[in-house]
């Protein structure tokens, strides 16, 4: 995906967005014990590819966007080849090693023996693993030298710590030159962003972010984004102390620099034990800020990275009490705004926290997810449905929901929507058929009430003489 896009890493992170919304049908995120921990659960051989069942439990199926086409098992360390497909690192290395020039699933011949760490895919994995009470896959160890040593020439190098040395110098003008060169030099290739780090960048490009000038500011923190695709700068991003530095250019930087902070936010959090220390750093709020009033592309990056944010549970209140689910609703009912696959993505993981799940009912939100699963795509019908679960635990939104005519789109959904959405789907018809049952038993024992007490009132009047009492008198 990387290589595809040139190295360029907007469109990279533009890519990884589109395949979250692609295989999002796998991912159970209503789920609220998402971040319970996992299960004594192991996964089944997964050759076959079907569920199987251990007497007390049912495994679910491991859906095929995460296997490895080479061996057919669940991805512990996904990378991207350069036609685009995706595999286990170790069977493609395998692959390569074995003098294999060519996509084993398309044949098509590879430019370049590059392999590319599927971020998102791996985060998703891990989701879906957390969302069925499966141990999520540890990446293994290994014993291969480092794929990421940087390959770059004497000139380059030198290059690069001339360039560090302007970055560190007193004069604005040579940091504003040399930060934008670094964030180009970060952006073209693989190599670079190794290098750049080896040579000590990082901790550099982090001091930069709390500087005055708006310019430099803007180069720092793009330079970091560029940097952060490689997956062990991410280590050395967080462990520099970025993330703060980050989140004040998120909430005070021009609106460029808001948008690549956003994104670096996101690909940082894809390593899963950063959420927490994003989560804890205060950035959820200026995410919600961007997402409310930002450009579209501002939008974007702050859905996505709030997205990834709220895998994690802790997250998940201190984003609805950010104010996240007014500007969601106001997302999904803007005309023409383009944030509806976002929006509802966002409400689906947030419906199964306490808070999220009374925030979207006090928005009154029940007619807007009506509407949608009766109008919308497939993907935002599902999202909507559950939703929609979430919020139908009680009597309230049951009867709003039955009285906006929600069972036709749902008998609609449960038999041509996607699988999850079927799913979501059938729970509520379910729950509208026992609600519209009890609404019959009440109405039939309101009426009979009436008749039962006519009925006493009449045996209880005094009975009229009798005709030897009459004759006697």
């Amino acid at each position: 995906m990387v290589s595809a896009s040139g190295g360029d890493p907007g469109e990279t992170f533009e890519k990884m967005s589109n395949l979250l919304k692609k295989i999002k049908d796998f991912v159970q995120t209503e789920n609220p014990n998402m971040d319970a921990p996992a299960r004594e659960k192991n996964l089944p051989p997964s050759g076959s590819g079907q569920a199987t069942t251990d007497g007390s439990h049912r495994t679910p199926a491991i859906p095929d966007d995460f296997r490895c086409p080479i061996s057919l098992e669940l991805m512990k360390d996904p990378v991207i080849v350069s036609t685009g497909q995706t595999y286990e690192r170790s069977c493609i290395e395998k692959w390569l090693e074995q003098g294999h020039g060519t996509c084993p699933k398309t044949q098509q011949t590879l430019s370049s023996p590059a392999l590319t760490p599927n971020y998102v895919l791996r985060s998703l994995i891990a989701q879906w693993c957390e969302a069925n009470g499966i141990e999520p896959p540890k990446r293994p160890s290994s014993s291969r030298p480092s794929k990421t040593t940087s390959a770059y020439s004497p000139a380059e190098h030198t290059e690069i710590e001339g360039l560090l040395r302007k970055l560190t110098s007193s004069n604005p003008e040579d940091q504003r030159m040399a930060a934008g060169e670094i964030r180009l030099l970060a952006k073209r290739n693989a190599d670079n962003r190794v290098a750049i780090a080896e040579a000590g960048a990082i901790p550099v490009l982090v001091s930069l972010l709390s500087t005055p000038d708006s310019r430099i500011q803007e180069h720092a923190v793009t330079a970091l984004l560029n940097l952060s695709i490689c997956e062990d700068n991410k280590g050395s991003i967080i462990s520099f102390g970025a993330v703060p530095g980050i989140v004040q250019v998120l909430k005070k930087g021009s609106m460029e620099a808001r948008e690549n902070a956003a994104a670096t936010l996101f690909s940082l959090s894809i390593v899963d034990e950063n959420k927490v220390t994003i989560g804890a750093s205060g950035a959820i709020r200026p995410l919600v800020t961007l997402l409310s009033e930002g450009t579209q592309r501002g939008k974007k990056d702050a859905a996505t990275a709030l997205f990834n944010l709220c895998i994690y549970q802790g997250n998940k209140g201190k984003a609805v009490r950010a104010g996240v689910i007014p500007t969601l609703m106001h997302l999904l009912t803007e005309p023409g705004g383009g944030m509806v696959d976002e929006a509802l993505a966002i409400l689906a993981i947030l419906a199964s926290h306490p808070e999220g799940k009374s925030a979207i009912g006090a928005a009154e939100a029940v007619p807007v997810l009506v509407d949608v699963i009766g109008n919308g795509s497939p993907r935002n019908r599902e999202n909507a449905a559950a939703v929609l679960v979430n919020l139908c635990v009680g009597d309230q939104h049951l009867a709003e929901a039955q009285e906006l005519g929600v069972m036709g789109p749902l008998a609609d959904l449960a038999q041509n929507g996607t699988d999850r959405g079927k799913r979501k789907a059938a729970q509520l018809l379910e729950r509208m058929s026992r609600f519209v049952e009890q609404q019959k038993l009440a109405q039939a024992q309101a009426e009979a009430k009436p008749q039962q007490s006519q009925s006493q009132s009449q045996n209880q009047q005094p009975r009229p003489p009798s005709l030897a009492n009459a004759v006697d008198s």
